[in-house]
């Protein structure tokens, strides 16, 4: 689940990284909050790279409070979710303490969430750990879903995670004939 919205955003941890985000791709829930009142329009580039998603707009502080996005999240029929979002203490920290609460496996990936103080970011992280949330980032998660690096796809999702080691790994081992 991502959850963003566009003029709010103050730091480096910025949910601006179209990499990340195209894992909604693939069974994603997307949603966001008061985009016609309080806080705005949804990010363009998220609108861009994730044509035809229904993005949901809710007033819920909570994502999974909302009806809706609880319903698309357990359409998904998944049992190990991801979040990301800014706020990150808010947004991306209480649906995933919720679906841990439901007894779901929740992860955060931490650097595709943003915030608006490193105070707000470090208390976040550490309630989320208190609650059982698996902290990681957005690299690590998407490498942790392509399991086998022998996958056909494996050379595109390291070349879409921007890991330049990644390709020179690749071309040292097809010099080697591997």
């Amino acid at each position: 689940m991502i959850d963003s919205f566009d003029g709010h955003i103050v730091d480096e941890w910025a949910c601006r990284d179209e990499r990340f985000v195209s894992g909604a791709q693939v069974g994603g829930v997307v949603v966001t909050t008061a985009r016609d009142s309080m806080w705005g329009p949804t990010i363009p580039e998220l609108v861009e790279a994730l044509p035809g998603i229904e993005i949901i707009d809710r007033s819920s502080v909570n994502a999974y409070d909302d009806e809706r996005v609880a319903k698309a999240i357990e359409a998904t029929g998944r049992k190990k979710l991801i979040f990301a979002g800014i706020s990150l203490e808010v947004c991306a920290a209480f649906p995933a303490m919720t679906a841990v609460a439901r007894g779901l496996d929740a992860y955060v990936a931490v650097d595709a969430s943003g915030t608006f103080s490193e105070t707000k970011r470090q208390a976040g992280l550490l309630r989320m750990q208190q609650a059982g949330v698996i902290l990681s980032d957005y690299a690590t998660l998407t490498v942790e879903i392509l399991k086998d690096n022998g996958r056909p796809e494996a050379g595109a999702v390291y070349a879409a995670l921007d890991m330049p080691w990644a390709t020179l790994v690749g071309q040292v081992a097809k010099a080697y004939g591997k």
